[in-house]
C-alpha cells in the first residue's frame, strides 16, 4: 500500500507540474530583469561590490577609428551582457563641460555606479586637446557615428544605452540607425533632425561674422530668455567655451554640424520602407529650450508605442544642468521601461533597498516592460515600451509630453 500510495502522489505530482507549465506558457509573464544581469535580489543589495577602488577612477583612451583618434573617458568594465552607457556632447562643450553636473548628482551616481559609463569627446574637443593641423578635414556627422563602433569594439561592449545632447544627441541618433544592432536604447537631449536650409546657412554664416564663436555657440545652447536673464549660468559657460575648449578645433566641429543633412526618419507606415529607430527612445527637452521644435518635429517621426516625449518645466537649453535630478527621474523609469531596475537603494531611506515603484514625481511618464523579445542571435533583450496609467497598465499609447 505504501508502494501504491507513493506511485499515486507521484502520478499526481507530476500531472500538476504539466498543467502548471502549460498555464505558464499560456500566460507567457513579462520578464523582469535585475539591475545587474544574472543576479538575484539578494546579490543586488551586495552589488555595491562593482564599484571596486580601481572603478571608481576614469580612465582615458585615446582610440584608433577609421577617421582619426577617439578621446574617450571611461569608469568601471564591461560585465557579461549588461549594456553600457555612453555619452556623447554637444557642439561647443566637452563631456565635462555637458554631463559632469549630471552624472555627479548623487541619485544618478545609484544608478551609474551598477552599469560600465563611457564618455565620447568628439574630435578634438577634449580638454588640452592639440590644435588640428591647417587643412584638416573634420569628420562629417555620419563619420562621428561610424567611428562610434570601433569604441564599443575597443572595450568589448555587447550594447550601448546612449545619452546625447544636441550635436550629440544626432550622432548617436545617426549611430543607431546605421547600427542598430549595437543600441539598446536612447535618451536624445534637444535633437534636432533637421539639416540647415539655405535662410538658416545665411543666418549662421551673418552671425558668425558679427559675433564671436562663443557667442555663437552659446545662441545654440541657450535661449534668447537665457541669454538676457540666466546671467551667471551663461556667463560661466561662456568663459569656459573660450577658455577650455580649443576654438579652431570648435569651429571645425560647428561648421560640420551645421553642413548636417536631415535625419531621413519617418514614423513606420507613414512611407515605404520607412526608416526609424528600432530601440525604445526618451527625447527631452526644457520648456524653455531653442530646441523645442526640433524635439517636437523629431517626436513626430518615430514609433510612438517605444517613444517617450518628455518637457521639462522650469528647464532651459541644458536640462541635464539645470534640472539633474527630474531628468535622472525620468531615466530611471527609462531603465525601468527596458526591465533594467527591479530595486534601487534609495539614500532618503533607511530601510535598504526598495522597489523602484516608490518614485512617484514623473509617474506620469513612467513605463513598463510589457514584452519582451530577442534579436536575432538570441542573446540581446528587447522591451516594448508602454505607459502606465494610475488606473494601472492600460493600453499602448502614443508618445507622451510630460511637463514636470
Amino acid at each position: 500500500m505504501k508502494v501504491l500510495g507513493h506511485r499515486l502522489e507521484l502520478l499526481t505530482g507530476l500531472l500538476l507540474h504539466d498543467v502548471t507549465m502549460a498555464g505558464l506558457q499560456e500566460l507567457r509573464f513579462p520578464e523582469e530583469k535585475p539591475l545587474l544581469r544574472g543576479q538575484d535580489a539578494t546579490e543586488l543589495e551586495s552589488s555595491d561590490a562593482f564599484l571596486l577602488a580601481a572603478d571608481t577612477d576614469w580612465k582615458e583612451h585615446d582610440i584608433e577609428t577609421p577617421y582619426g583618434l577617439l578621446h574617450v573617458v571611461i569608469r568601471g568594465s564591461p560585465k557579461g551582457n549588461r549594456p553600457a552607457i555612453l555619452t556623447y556632447h554637444d557642439v561647443g562643450l566637452n563631456h565635462k563641460l555637458c554631463f559632469n553636473t549630471f552624472f555627479n548628482f548623487e541619485d544618478m551616481q545609484e544608478i551609474t555606479k551598477h552599469f560600465v559609463v563611457c564618455h565620447v569627446d568628439a574630435p578634438g574637443q577634449q580638454v588640452g586637446a592639440s590644435q588640428f593641423p591647417q587643412g584638416y578635414q573634420f569628420p562629417s556627422m555620419e563619420q562621428l557615428a561610424a567611428m562610434l563602433p570601433s569604441v564599443v569594439q575597443h572595450f568589448g561592449f555587447k550594447y550601448v544605452i546612449g545619452i546625447g545632447v544636441g550635436a550629440g544627441a544626432y550622432v548617436l541618433a545617426k549611430f543607431a540607425l546605421i547600427f542598430p544592432d549595437l543600441v539598446e536604447g536612447l535618451v536624445l537631449v534637444n535633437i534636432d533632425p533637421n539639416g540647415k536650409g539655405w535662410i538658416d546657412w545665411a543666418a549662421t554664416k551673418l552671425s558668425s561674422l558679427t559675433s564671436t564663436l562663443p557667442d555663437t555657440v552659446l545662441s545654440h545652447l541657450f535661449s534668447q530668455e537665457e541669454l538676457v536673464n540666466n546671467t551667471e549660468l551663461v556667463q560661466s559657460y561662456r568663459q569656459q567655451i573660450g577658455n577650455v575648449v580649443n576654438q579652431a578645433n570648435l569651429q571645425l566641429f560647428w561648421n560640420m554640424y551645421n553642413s548636417r543633412r536631415d535625419l531621413d526618419i519617418n514614423r513606420p507606415g507613414t512611407v515605404l520602407n520607412a526608416k526609424t529607430l528600432r530601440c525604445p527612445v526618451m527625447l527631452v527637452v526644457g520648456d524653455n529650450a531653442p530646441a523645442e521644435d526640433g524635439v517636437v518635429e523629431c517626436n513626430s517621426k518615430l514609433d510612438p508605442t517605444i517613444t517617450t516625449f518628455l518637457k521639462m518645466a522650469d528647464s532651459g537649453g541644458l536640462p541635464q544642468v539645470t534640472q539633474p535630478g527630474k531628468l535622472t527621474e525620468a531615466f530611471k523609469y527609462f531603465l525601468q521601461g527596458m526591465g533594467y531596475i527591479a530595486y534601487l537603494k534609495d539614500r532618503r531611506l533607511s530601510g535598504g533597498a526598495v522597489p523602484s515603484a516608490s518614485m512617484t514625481r514623473l509617474a506620469r511618464s513612467r513605463t513598463a516592460s510589457l514584452t519582451s523579445a530577442s534579436s536575432v542571435d538570441g542573446s540581446r533583450p528587447q522591451a516594448c515600451t508602454h505607459s502606465e496609467s494610475s488606473e494601472g497598465l492600460g493600453q499602448v499609447n502614443h508618445t507622451m509630453e510630460v511637463s514636470c
